[in-house]
């Protein structure tokens, strides 16, 4: 049975070779950390840094899992012969109890999901974890892997927050060739159409990113409120400074949750006096959109 998700709404990458930065990532608000031992480290380093990440791990396996303050992932090499397998090396050793999941780089298809399904299954085994234990996020960074993301989301239950992420000069830019801007314009559809493959594949948590400019946060902002817009319910994130922002724009605010609550009780009214609609706060609503406020609540501590 895998184990229920939760949205995650700033995923905050570490370098796995700097675990000692992890209280800033906590002290910052990330709801969840990923600690990366794929790019952000360099080839020479990376034995010391999969020992290092693994010890983290399991010092932190009180609070994290699923129901700790910041939840652990840890972005592993790729599970092929080309990194000589680092990336099966890697899963097998921070795959234990304090660990929340694995983030998958450069997915190409859904046989690397499944791989990827069996190693997790069978770490789960190993530490007498629950089938399902470990969450799965496939990075999209290949014009195959966004291509067929449906079959990638379906190719696990345990993957929860697929979605598209796209940044400068990266894997993706690099794979389709789009021409990066801060107005995003170029990727949108790209994004658009992740999200609705991980909503079709019934995923339940997408999450989108990255911005790379350290410094601006308007631009941060922008972004974020942008892939809110299409859905979204979270974004990676590169620097502590991203954090506060991106949770607050994957937040709703007070007036929101309060706007929720209204609407679910004059759709209720309506109900009890035999209508199937009523007119609230100047537009029409009904039983679906008091469906959709009531998830809200449910989501963000507000019933």
């Amino acid at each position: 049975m895998t184990t229920q998700r939760v949205p995650l709404r700033s995923l905050l990458f570490v370098p796995g070779s700097r675990t000692d930065w992890l209280p800033k990532a906590e002290s910052a608000g990330a709801d969840a950390a990923i600690l990366d031992l794929e790019d952000a480290v360099p080839e020479d380093g990376k034995a010391a840094a999969r020992e290092a990440v693994a010890g983290a791990v399991t010092a932190d396996q009180v609070t994290a899992g699923t129901s700790g303050p910041m939840r652990l992932l840890v972005r592993i090499n790729a599970l092929d012969r080309a990194t000589g397998w680092q990336g099966a090396d890697d899963l097998r050793a921070v795959a234990r109890p304090g660990l929340y999941g694995i983030v998958l780089p450069k997915v190409s298809g859904p046989e690397d999901v499944t791989t990827a399904d069996r190693l997790l299954a069978w770490c789960e085994r190993e530490h007498g974890l629950p089938e399902g234990h470990f969450a799965l996020l496939p990075l999209l960074e290949t014009a195959r892997g966004l291509r067929e993301a449906y079959a990638i989301g379906r190719a696990a239950a345990r993957i929860a927050h697929l979605g598209a992420v796209t940044a400068p000069g990266g894997d993706v830019e690099r794979a389709i060739g789009y021409r990066w801007s801060p107005e995003g314009e170029e990727t949108r559809e790209l994004r658009a159409r992740a999200l609705l493959d991980a909503r079709a594949a019934n995923r339940p948590h997408p999450v989108a990113g990255l911005w790379a400019d350290v410094a601006d946060l308007a631009g941060l902002r922008r972004f974020a409120e942008q892939n809110r817009a299409l859905g979204y319910e979270g974004m990676a994130v590169i620097h502590p400074s991203h954090v506060p922002v991106v949770n607050e724009v994957f937040a709703p605010d007070a007036e929101e949750l309060a706007r929720c609550g209204r609407l679910i009780a004059a759709v209720e009214r309506a109900q009890a006096e035999g209508a199937g609609a009523v007119l609230f706060e100047g537009r029409m609503v009904d039983e679906a959109m008091a469906a959709t406020a009531r998830r809200t609540l449910a989501r963000h501590g507000g019933g």
